[in-house]
């Protein structure tokens, strides 16, 4: 960690996001920027609460020789977006052991749980008020996720109506190692705000 700097505090409630991109790369490192944003789901109101750089480094090759060498990818940090509530929302989570079986597979209690985050950020940020989730209209499983695989699951609002709102979620896994993405699963969710 070659720079971390705390603005400010993420409050209980609030979605916490972080996105980071390649900077620099060398022959066995590169450098990354992270940025972790907080948002208030009921205002949309977002604070930079923490950023850094961080250089991570693979494991060296055998047969791999000299130094390694620097170029750089980017010239200057870009800003980040503000999301419009029509955005689809997207919740990325790694598969570890306990979210699994004992062959490695992700377990359905999981997959669901993250599926109905990523819907339930989508419908609050549409309608910036509380919802809860009334009904799962469709839920299918379609290929596994394993231990290590990173998962992100999208969603977006298709249909809202005076109270309530549908769905659409789908989850992917994708193997940090091998960079192979599977369609895991997808779903309906109908989600009906609430008054507080």
């Amino acid at each position: 960690v070659s720079q971390l700097d705390f603005a400010a505090p993420a409050l209980a409630g609030q979605l916490v996001e972080c996105r980071a991109q390649v900077i620099r790369r060398g022959r066995r490192s590169v450098t990354v920027d992270a940025t972790l944003v907080a948002e208030s789901l009921l205002t949309g109101e977002r604070t930079v609460c923490l950023s850094g750089e961080f250089v991570m480094v693979r494991q060296m090759d055998r047969d791999a020789q000299g130094p390694a060498q620097t170029s750089s990818l980017a010239g200057e940090q870009v800003p980040l977006p503000q999301l419009a509530p029509e955005d689809e929302s997207t919740v990325a989570e790694i598969v570890f052991p306990g979210h699994a079986n004992h062959r490695g597979v992700l377990h359905g209690g999981p997959a669901m749980a993250w599926m109905a985050k990523a819907g339930f950020v989508a419908a609050t940020r549409r309608v910036r008020r509380t919802v809860v989730m009334a009904a799962s209209d469709e839920l299918n499983f379609k290929q596994p996720a394993h231990v290590g695989d990173v998962v992100d699951v999208s969603a977006r609002v298709i249909a809202q109506g005076k109270r309530s709102l549908q769905v659409r979620v789908h989850m992917w896994a994708e193997c940090p190692a091998t960079g192979v993405r599977r369609h895991c699963s997808e779903a309906k969710l109908v989600y009906v705000a609430v008054d507080a």
